[in-house]
């Protein structure tokens, strides 16, 4: 059975869960989870955790992505990109300098308040379901991280370009040039979106459907699966002994003086065996002084 992350150039128009459903179809298996939610008018990078790895999904230690997206000034709409419905227009002339004095107000950490055409819940309910009944709610604003917000191409005739962001999870780039327009006092929308990374993957990583229908067929279909450690690259490394293993993959707690390499300002590791090979994480109890798991992934 396959184990491990499967990254995907999604491709537009396909939800995250549409990506699932066509590759439980392409893999014959069942087990299969994504970590969060991509906008159906998004391509690029999405991992896709595959058998075992799917206990994963919810503790991933990296939840940084970066995006490319396309713009237009001059126009909002309802879903606040060019798929909606168009609210406003205006003439308004915007330079390059105007633009790239407001960027240093988006970045950083920031509120944002939430599209209605969201896959937020609130009070149980998908805001995109009530947006699409017409119904609006009011929203708090939420905090997000914009750690880079770059303004790489912009046409002043056409009033359209392209923005490259590194954010934190929950971020809503369309949400971004929302506020950028509204600040410019003239509106924007959102024109394309590609996801260059996501969690430490990047497009180098990923493939179509198209390419694994084809190593489905000619029976290498491991080859293009990824190892589930690569998700926890950020985290510290630590590598048990031979009895320590035995004794921590049945469940006992280790005594922390007796494992090298343990960061007395950190607590959470990534843990592989004696023979190297990877088990999970680990969290670090210094009060206490014991290791103990966090989640066994092997």
């Amino acid at each position: 059975m396959m184990n491990g992350i499967l990254c995907i150039n999604k491709p537009q128009d396909f939800t995250s869960f549409d990506v699932v459903a066509k590759l439980r179809g392409i893999l014959g298996m069942k087990r299969l989870g994504h970590s969060g939610t991509l906008d159906p008018m998004a391509t690029g990078v999405l991992p896709v955790f595959v058998g075992t790895a799917t206990k994963a999904c919810d503790i991933m230690p990296d939840n940084s992505k970066s995006y490319r997206a396309g713009f237009r000034l001059g126009q909002t709409s309802d879903t606040q990109d060019v798929t909606g419905k168009i609210l406003t227009v205006s003439d308004k002339s915007v330079s390059r300098d105007s633009i790239l004095e407001i960027l240093p107000e988006l970045t950083g950490n920031i509120m944002q308040l939430p599209p209605m055409y969201s896959a937020v819940q609130i009070n149980g309910k998908r805001l995109y379901d009530l947006a699409r009944q017409g119904i609006e709610v009011e929203r708090q604003p939420r905090e997000i991280e914009v750690n880079s917000l770059k303004l790489s191409v912009y046409d002043e005739d056409t009033r359209t370009g392209f923005l490259e962001i590194d954010c934190g999870k929950g971020t809503y780039i369309r949400t971004i040039i929302n506020d950028i327009g509204e600040k410019l006092g003239c509106g924007g929308i959102m024109t394309s979106l590609v996801r260059t990374s996501a969690s430490g993957f990047t497009l180098d990583d990923c493939y179509t459907f198209e390419q694994i229908q084809q190593a489905r067929d000619e029976n290498r279909l491991e080859n293009l699966i990824l190892p589930i450690e690569r998700v926890f690259n950020s985290l510290p490394k630590l590598r048990l002994g031979e009895v320590q293993t035995r004794l921590y993959r049945n469940g006992v707690k280790l005594d922390l003086s007796r494992i090298h390499n343990i960061k007395t300002d950190c607590n959470l590791y990534s843990v592989y065996g004696f023979d190297g090979a990877f088990i999970g994480t680990a969290l670090a109890e210094h009060e206490n002084g014991v290791l103990r798991i966090g989640k066994n992934l092997a």
